[in-house]
């Protein structure tokens, strides 16, 4: 008998091959790339189910963690959020988490699972949990492995050895990311593709971490022991963090152990880790071509497009994706998943705004967009959500006109406080310590009409924040 499995969700990656949809302050597994809810919120719901699954742990950075929140509070789910200090690989943010975990209960089963993976077929996914988790409690670390259905140079192979008790095999080899026809090989030696999801005991795998990477593992439990509570999210001590290797948990422990085991499975799965992939998910018309928002192909075949409000339209193509956002538009061979990599150093390099956020930014308070910029004026569309609240702050070059659409809005400038409605404005002199706040019961939203010398940014004097960025 085994108790409930513990989720452990680690959503900290940039996702730059899906750029320009990804970018680096709204990667894509926050993102409905094929439905209306993100891929983290469908990692959720999968493990939603409280006859077998506990409180899920998620792991991510504190760029993320009001997104994190965000999206738990759409699905009415609650979660224990543990924050990175930064970035060093899958190792120490699964390590971070499964420390979380076995503080919860010395006895914890844990299901390492990614944020930004696409499963269609839930139940089998359900069932395959259960399976792995008998296995588990048997002291070994039990792999998901998927048949293949091409020879995907993209992902990782796994080498099923002998079978092992509670239909699990051993692991006779690992293989890394393959050329195709290698990978031709592999499928006909019926190797399994490396899912990168797996199921363990949580003091097993800190012990193989120890083992392994002793220096890491030290400095993983260490930051978990010294984590702080900043806005109701546990956060790691960065000290102790950066200590430990930067490493993917695959090269740290998987491929090292001598307890990892791995079961076959099929439920419809796929890492959403190309625009190739996205294509392959979704609905084809009689030639192959596929699209998200409108879409026009002629004398085009095999091809995808995606966009917001512009139609795209195709004409004599094959083979390649369109994807157009409000500030940037991508044209590549479908097949080119490596390549965008480069591109994005170039881009980063040139014009980096473009890597790291949309026209429209998110914040925890709501979100702005640029509609519209020049010499020394700059108009955005600003939402705050119910109940949320900017920073009191000031600006040394800029003025600001605020216009309100709907709702309601609280606006304190230099002390005094003013109740703005529907069609109603106020200006906001450049030095005047201001803020804006929504008391309503719907989002409020107005539009800002900057004038000034300077209108960066960065340009922002905090004096007072409920997000601690005073």
């Amino acid at each position: 008998m085994v108790g409930l499995i513990i989720p452990l969700i680690a959503c900290g990656g940039a996702g730059t091959r899906l750029w320009p949809a990804s970018r680096e302050n709204r990667p894509k597994q926050f993102l409905p790339l094929l439905g209306i809810s993100s891929t983290f919120q469908e990692a959720i719901r999968r493990v939603s189910d409280p006859r077998l699954f506990a409180r899920p742990i998620i792991v991510t950075n504190a760029q993320y963690r009001f997104l994190v929140a965000e999206q738990l509070r759409e699905l009415s789910t609650e979660a224990d959020i543990l924050l990175e200090p930064e970035r060093r690989g899958s190792g120490p943010a699964i390590g971070l988490g499964t420390a979380q975990g076995l503080c919860r209960d010395p006895d914890a089963i844990v299901a390492a699972l990614a944020a930004d993976h696409v499963i269609s077929e839930g139940g089998a996914f359900v069932e395959a949990c259960r399976t792995a988790a008998l296995a588990a409690q048997d002291d070994r670390i039990i792999l998901f492995g998927v048949k293949p259905t091409r020879p995907a140079p993209e992902y990782g192979y796994i080498q099923p050895g002998p079978a092992l008790p509670s239909g699990v095999f051993s692991v006779q080899k690992f293989a890394e990311k393959p050329n195709a026809e290698i990978a031709g090989q592999y499928i006909e030696q019926a190797y399994l593709w490396n899912t990168g999801n797996f199921v363990f005991r949580a003091g097993l795998l800190l012990e193989e971490y120890e083992r392994l990477e002793p220096e890491s593992a030290l400095a993983i439990k260490s930051a978990f022991k010294n984590s702080s509570v900043d806005l109701g999210f546990v956060a790691g001590d960065r000290t102790q963090f950066t200590r430990a290797s930067a490493k993917s948990i695959d090269h740290a422990v998987i491929e090292r152990t001598d307890r990892a085991a791995v079961i076959p499975v099929s439920y419809g799965w796929s890492d959403l880790g190309s625009w190739q992939a996205v294509w392959d998910l979704s609905e084809h018309d009689l030639v192959g071509n596929g699209s998200r928002g409108a879409a026009i192909f002629v004398n085009s075949h095999r091809c995808y497009a995606t966009s917001g409000k512009q139609i795209i339209a195709v004409l004599g193509l094959d083979n390649v994706v369109v994807a157009a956002t409000d500030d940037a538009v991508l044209v590549t061979p479908r097949e080119n998943a490596g390549g965008l990599r480069e591109l994005l150093q170039e881009i980063k390099r040139l014009a980096p705004a473009l890597a790291e956020d949309h026209l429209s930014v998110h914040r925890p308070w709501g979100s702005y967009q640029s509609l519209d910029q020049g010499t020394r004026y700059q108009v955005k569309r600003i939402v705050v959500k119910q109940g949320g609240r900017l920073s009191l702050q000031m600006h040394h070059h800029r003025a600001e006109h605020w216009v309100i659409v709907r709702g309601t809005a609280k606006v304190t400038i230099d002390g005094t406080e003013t109740l703005l409605h529907e069609n109603e404005s106020i200006y906001v002199p450049i030095g005047a310590q201001h803020r804006l706040q929504n008391p309503g019961k719907i989002d409020l939203e107005l539009i800002e009409v900057q004038t000034g010398s300077y209108l960066g940014e960065d340009d922002i004097v905090r004096f007072d924040d409920d997000y601690r960025r005073a």
